[in-house]
């Protein structure tokens, strides 16, 4: 018997080289066939004594010959055999010549062929062909397992060029916004930039896991399944051997006068080492083989950047949330491993033993049952690779971030009232309003946010301390709006060209224009003096603006919108619909173009009223103020009212010089104020204006009230002026005179002439100057000139 002085293993030798080791493996098994197929025929052909077995030894010397160079080398080797076979080959032939000498075999001989060698040579071949394809499915499943980690990363690489261009897109969107808007879009790229960040580093982290998995299958999966099917080949040839033992003891048994050719071929099998076919197949197939280049950081084409990790306080919030995740499966993990490690040890024991002779159980049965541990063991180090890489890239870029953390114990809930998140301050929204909730502190936020969630849980807090701090994060989400940082430039000079212009909320001095009331009611007059006896009268309350520097108060309603004879509830106003309205929460009602209707609740402010369709098929709700069409209110009853304020009516809501209020709860003016309210009132006579959509910033003022849609297109055309300083000045003209009662208003005369500053932002207003300053009026009360 040869003696080996160094077994190889595929494994370590051939690498890379799955395909061709199958392939040899394929070949070998399948010619379990051809020996199965010989004894068959040799067992009919022993009946016809020698001439039979003559052609049946010249049959399989052709077939050898054809086929040696694939059994002993493969398909494609890299080195040329020559004359050179395998040790089975040289065993095959040693057989073969034996058949030549017997020319006689006896009928029992032929039975016994049958029974002993053919039947086992075809289970053999059945289960190690089993046995390949097992191995070709785990060699397929771990290539689509590598395959499937590229195109992760290169998901993740998309994703991040996608957020990259995203915050690009904002910071453009930021440019070319003014006032409200310009806030909103630098909050929503400050939020885009974070997401960016943290894009930036899982891409990171999935770049270091994947060169982890890449390491793992090129050096320790694809070796140990090489491995295993070079064990499979040696242990097919050592059954064969055992086979062909059986062959030999029978036919020395049966055939007396042969007995010296059996026993020769006896001696034969046994120098046939398993061994010695891998070691020829791996010495005429080893090649240069070299790993595959380690995955980089690719910057995204639009954001220029490097490889270092942001560490910023929100990039290491996300990163301490994934590390403390990480850290907590870590020690399960590897507990889990070194159990599966372990079974699979004990598995190769197992099959070692067989293989020596000294286990005489089934090893096809304990090599499935080894590949079943091999694939849990595969499973759990895969995640905790993964694990360990993202502990390692987080720790050595910005530390242990974990230390002192009090993490959130959050748990999944359903939210059926409206919730905000308390780390963005946004509503949660959904069907069924799925989020997260902190059971110790009472702590929500939505399920995208939960990474972002800084670990400062303060324990478990009762009922009233779960308000006050679910307050003050309310406060503290809506106030961070942390200004936002160009592409490669300063903060600082990000936008300092822009103009200096901010609209603020104004509610409660926009709240006639968007009513759905005459322009003329409920106007605040400067120097007036409200008393109690206004709010006993029906309509919407005015609304004082909190930018004046004295106290800004509005007339008591005209006698045209207050209930004639006492009667507390005044004829309603009637109205139809400009636009086409969709609801989009319970509180809205959805209506036709030209759908007639009853207001039942003006405008308070928040650009929406409460009306009741004529047709009874909708139902009762809000629609925008901005989408309907108000018919004048109800004249006022003959009868007089005691309590009716001075005004006379709604189209001449100021007295004349020689009227005096009638009643104690009227509003006192002084002389001089009595004068101007009089030539204010003849300015006033002149055409009233549209009703005004409300600006930007109001909000409902129930709790219920969904939020304001956008307006609708309107014919009123409003020309946008450019902010670029070497445009030429546009001019509009005042279509109506409107008297600027909120922050950033101005007043203007009908027909006055101004200078256009900034056109229409989607808001229906626009930014002019003229003899009253420089500040906002209405878009739909002027026109270009």
């Amino acid at each position: 018997m040869a003696e080996i002085d160094l077994a190889p293993t595929f494994g370590g030798e051939l690498m890379d080289s799955y395909k061709p080791v199958n392939g040899w493996l394929q070949h070998n098994i399948s010619w379990l066939g051809d020996v199965e197929d010989f004894y068959r025929e040799r067992s009919a052909i022993e009946k016809e004594y020698a001439q039979k077995l003559n052609t049946l030894a010249k049959k399989f010397f052709e077939k050898k010959s054809k086929k040696q160079s694939q059994l002993s080398v493969g398909d494609s080797p890299t080195v040329a055999p020559g004359s050179l076979e395998s040790a089975s080959m040289t065993t095959w032939t040693v057989q073969l010549t034996t058949l030549e000498g017997r020319a006689q075999e006896h009928d029992r001989f032929s039975t016994q062929l049958i029974s002993s060698l053919a039947q086992p040579l075809q289970n053999l071949q059945n289960r190690y062909e089993d046995l390949r394809k097992h191995h070709a499915e785990y060699a397929s499943k771990l290539e689509k397992e590598r395959d499937g980690n590229y195109a992760d990363l290169k998901k993740v690489k998309g994703k991040y060029d996608s957020v990259c261009q995203e915050v690009e897109n904002k910071r453009k969107k930021i440019e070319s916004s003014f006032d409200y808007g310009k806030t909103k879009a630098q909050g929503a790229y400050a939020q885009q930039m974070s997401d960016m960040k943290n894009m930036k580093n899982t891409y990171l982290i999935a770049i270091n896991v994947t060169n982890k998995q890449k390491e793992r299958y090129y050096h320790e999966y694809v070796p140990d399944l090489l491995d295993s099917l070079q064990a499979v080949n040696e242990t097919r040839t050592a059954t064969l051997n055992r086979l062909w033992s059986t062959a030999a003891s029978l036919e020395n048994e049966t055939l007396t006068r042969s007995t010296q050719l059996v026993q020769h071929l006896s001696g034969e099998i046994p120098r046939n080492n398993p061994v010695l076919d891998s070691m020829m197949f791996a010495r005429h197939n080893a090649s240069q083989w070299q790993d595959p280049p380690d995955f980089t950081f690719e910057p995204s084409p639009v954001w220029l950047d490097d490889d270092t990790m942001a560490n910023d306080p929100q990039s290491k919030t996300f990163l301490m949330n994934i590390l403390s995740k990480s850290k907590g499966s870590l020690n399960e993990l590897r507990r889990e491993c070194d159990f599966k490690r372990r079974e699979v040890e004990g598995a190769k024991r197992v099959r070692q033993a067989i293989r020596e002779g000294k286990d005489k159980r089934d090893e096809v049965d304990v090599v499935r049952t080894m590949f079943y541990h091999q694939e849990t063991l595969h499973e759990a180090e895969r995640r905790m690779v993964t694990a360990e890489v993202e502990v390692s890239t987080i720790t050595s870029s910005v530390g242990d971030v974990s230390i002192g953390m009090k993490k959130h114990p959050f748990k999944n809930e359903t939210f059926r009232l409206p919730t905000n998140c308390d780390l963005c301050g946004d509503r949660i929204w959904g069907l069924s309003a799925k989020g997260l909730q902190c059971t110790d502190c009472g702590f929500t936020c939505h399920t995208k946010c939960e990474l972002k969630v800084p670990a400062d849980c303060p324990g478990e807090l009762n009922k009233e301390q779960k308000k006050t701090t679910k307050a003050s994060r309310q406060a503290a989400a809506q106030a961070a709006t942390p200004p936002p940082v160009s592409n490669g430039a300063d903060a600082s000079g990000a936008r300092s060209g822009m103009p200096s212009l901010q609209r603020s909320d104004t509610m409660g001095s926009m709240n006639t224009l968007s009513s759905g009331y005459a322009t003329s009611a409920h106007r605040s007059v400067s120097g007036t003096t409200l008393t109690d006896a206004t709010s006993a009268h029906p309509g919407p309350t005015p609304r004082i603006s909190s930018s004046s520097t004295r106290p800004r108060v509005v007339a008591p309603p005209p006698t045209a919108y207050r209930p004639a004879n006492g009667d507390s509830h005044p004829e309603k106003q009637q109205g139809k619909m400009l636009y086409p309205y969709t609801a989009t929460t319970e509180d809205e009602t959805t209506l036709p173009a030209n759908e007639s209707f009853t207001l039942l609740e003006p405008d308070d402010g928040s650009g929406w009223i409460k009306i009741k369709p004529a047709s009874p098929s909708y139902p009762t709700g809000l629609v925008p103020a901005t989408y309907v069409d108000l018919s004048p209110p109800p004249p006022p009853s003959k009868s007089p009212d005691p309590e009716a304020s001075p005004f006379t009516s709604a189209a001449d809501p100021y007295p004349e010089e020689d009227a005096a209020p009638t009643n104690a709860s009227s509003t006192s003016l002084t002389t001089s104020e009595t004068r101007s309210l009089k030539q204010q009132q003849q300015q006033k006579k002149k055409t009233p204006g549209p009703a005004v959509a409300p600006r930007r910033g109001a909000k409902k003022s129930a709790a219920t009230a969904p939020p304001l849609p956008p307006p609708p297109p309107t014919s009123t055309t409003t020309t946008t002026a450019s902010a670029g300083p070497q445009q030429q000045q546009q001019f509009v003209e005042a279509l109506y005179t409107y008297e600027g009662s909120g922050e950033g208003e101005t007043r203007m005369e009908e027909g006055e002439r101004l200078v256009l500053v900034l056109g229409d932002q989607g808001d229906g207003w626009v930014e002019v100057e003229g003899r009253g300053g420089r500040g906002v009026v209405p878009g739909s009360w002027v026109r270009e000139v």
